[in-house]
């Protein structure tokens, strides 16, 4: 008899320090897990503006809120933003951002190789510093032709401008920057890229 009172004593104990050990809803413990696990997530759904990974010669830019992600259309592209159109303009603006090697110079010439002819006094270039980063501004606009492969016939864009920065590290390869759009677009983002332009900063 003793004996049984003994052992019903023992497991209402281990009972009660089972329920002690239960967490409550909203208490610390798998309730507070759950609501951390909430808050990262609500936090996570709002995409931040920085773009970039951390690394050596890595950086962030800001992106402007009128302009909206896109798909890269092939591995070289590590970002691509598309700027909504001016109104009497039939096509949106996009910007390519890339790393793809070659120096500051050979891709400037390029560029000034896709436009012909380009417009007389519309082709300007600029250097400067921002956050211990060179950046280099360059704009043009006339006849677009855009990159043409060996062989393929297209027909040149009139009345296109483009505005492009190239950002230098000093480790790796150049950041290449490059908005391209109908001349009206692309003068009216001319305030969102500065912003941009204006938010490199080391990684």
């Amino acid at each position: 008899m003793v004996m049984r009172k003994v052992l019903v004593l023992v497991a209402m104990a281990t009972i009660a320090s089972a329920c002690e050990k239960t967490p409550e809803p909203g208490s610390s413990g798998s309730g507070a897990t759950a609501s951390a696990t909430a808050t990262l997530t609500a936090k996570s759904s709002a995409a931040p503006t920085a773009q970039s990974q951390a690394g050596p010669g890595e950086i962030a830019w800001d992106m402007p809120a009128k302009w909206t992600s896109a798909p890269n259309p092939n591995a070289m592209r590590i970002a691509t933003y598309l700027i909504p159109r001016a109104d009497g303009d039939s096509d949106d603006a996009e910007m390519s951002v890339s790393r793809v090697g070659g120096s500051v110079e050979a891709n400037l010439n390029r560029w000034k190789a896709q436009f012909d002819p380009p417009k007389e006094g519309s082709m300007k270039r600029v250097e400067r510093q921002v956050a211990g980063l060179r950046v280099t501004i360059f704009e043009i606009a006339g006849s677009y032709t855009g990159m043409v492969m060996k062989g393929q016939v297209t027909k040149p864009k009139e009345s296109y401008g483009l505005l492009a920065a190239i950002v230098e590290t000093g480790n790796g390869d150049p950041w290449f920057f490059k908005l391209t759009g109908p001349e009206k677009t692309v003068a009216a983002a001319r305030a969102d890229f500065d912003s941009l332009a204006n938010s490199f900063r080391p990684k």
